[in-house]
């Protein structure tokens, strides 16, 4: 689900207030449902992007000097300095955001906004569970080459008209000083929309059929926006920033339409992998499975009377060891040669105190071997198809083969 879109309460309006909300689809383009509501009723979501409107935003172009965007609070001061003359309030009072991929020598966009409403809302939001992931603005400056934006807004009986271009934003009443500069700006390559409750007025006064966007669906073209006011103080830490650029990538990544066929591929490319685990895996299941009938047939085969199978290596060998049994032979777990390779290899002078032999395993008490000792012994009983390891002052003594 995509974030919810508020449009922030205009000052000075309670933070806690109504708010303007709208959501779009899956997509992230087509308006699947907004409304008005009390922060306390807004639709469920833990993420929102907050839009500023355009009456709360001010823009100023400065070029910044070399080297002052070596720091946050550097760049702060440096605006402050370029900016007093140009604002009704004191720079102290107001929050700042530069256009994206500013660079200092060159002009620059400033937008600045009362600084304690916007923060108070950010908090309002944050206290009611909802973290701020973006911060937008409603309208906001063009590139230079782009087209003029021409928004008509407001209600009937009195139109704005709200122009979006390089040379910044400017709203005018559409009657007034709105019509003469509209009659200014390029026909040709302007993009002209109005909504539906000023469609009529905008159509009589510019003489041209205009089409309609509803405000929803307008807020969540500034949604796509890559402005992002949420900067100096209100992005708090680097890690904090880095987070809110993550989310919005991701944001991007999810829902923008450009990259539809990429996620397709991801899917693909992610199903193409299960499916190519779950082959390796069946085959390597089966390649196992054969190898145990395999042994399974030998253990049958060999030895009729072994009717059911459960550990078919070890009932071989106990098989085996019954069938030397029988025929007198000496296998390598039984007492005899696993105490006389024992004996030609102990360390001189090394008696046991007590001997036992159980289950095919050999206990020497009182050996008293040291680490040393014990691993040459190790090393050498190996060959001779034995292991050896020590318990408290047992030395144990066991057939590779039936460990």
């Amino acid at each position: 689900m995509t974030p919810l879109l508020l449009i922030a309460p205009q000052p000075p309006a309670d933070a806690a207030g109504e708010y303007d909300w709208a959501q779009a689809g899956d997509d992230g383009i087509v308006l699947r449902d907004h409304g008005r509501a009390l922060l306390a009723l807004l639709p469920s979501g833990s993420e929102v992007t907050l839009a500023v409107p355009s009456t709360a935003l001010s823009w100023h172009r400065v070029t910044l000097p070399k080297g002052s965007m070596g720091s946050a609070s550097k760049l702060r001061a440096v605006l402050d300095g370029l900016l007093e003359e140009h604002l009704l309030d004191d720079p102290e009072a107001l929050h700042f955001a530069l256009e994206p991929e500013a660079r200092a020598g060159e002009p620059v966009w400033v937008a600045a906004c009362n600084r304690i409403w916007l923060r108070s809302v950010v908090q309002a939001l944050e206290a009611s569970g909802r973290r701020v992931t973006r911060i937008v603005p409603e309208f906001a400056p063009q590139p230079a080459d782009g087209p003029p934006q021409l928004l008509i807004t407001g209600e009937p009986d009195a139109p704005q008209l709200t122009v979006c271009d390089a040379d910044g934003v400017v709203s005018l009443p559409l009657a007034g000083a709105g019509l003469a500069l509209s009659a200014s700006l390029p026909a040709d390559t302007a993009v002209i929309s109005a909504e539906p409750a000023v469609a009529a007025a905008a159509e009589r006064l510019l003489e041209q059929r205009v089409p309609i966007v509803q405000a929803p669906q307008r807020w969540l073209q500034a949604a796509r926006s890559r402005w992002e006011l949420a900067q100096f103080d209100l992005a708090v830490t680097g890690r904090a920033r880095a987070g809110k650029k993550f989310a919005s990538v991701l944001q991007t990544l999810r829902y923008a339409p450009e990259w539809r066929a990429a996620r397709w591929g991801a899917v693909v490319l992610v199903l193409v992998q299960l499916v190519g685990l779950n082959a390796w895996a069946w085959k390597e299941r089966s390649a196992l499975e054969a190898k145990r009938e395999a042994v399974k047939g030998v253990l049958t085969q060999t030895f009729p009377s072994v009717k059911l199978v459960v550990d078919a290596p070890v009932q071989m060998q106990r098989e085996v060891a019954a069938l030397q049994l029988a025929v007198g032979d000496v296998a390598t777990g039984d007492f005899e040669p696993m105490l006389g390779a024992l004996a030609g290899n102990l360390p001189p002078g090394r008696v046991p105190s007590a001997i036992d032999y159980v289950a095919g395993q050999l206990r020497l008490r009182g050996l008293g071997l040291q680490p040393s000792e014990v691993s040459q012994l190790t090393s050498a009983m190996a060959p001779r198809g034995y292991g050896v390891r020590t318990e408290g002052d047992l030395l144990l003594v066991q057939a590779e083969a039936t460990r």
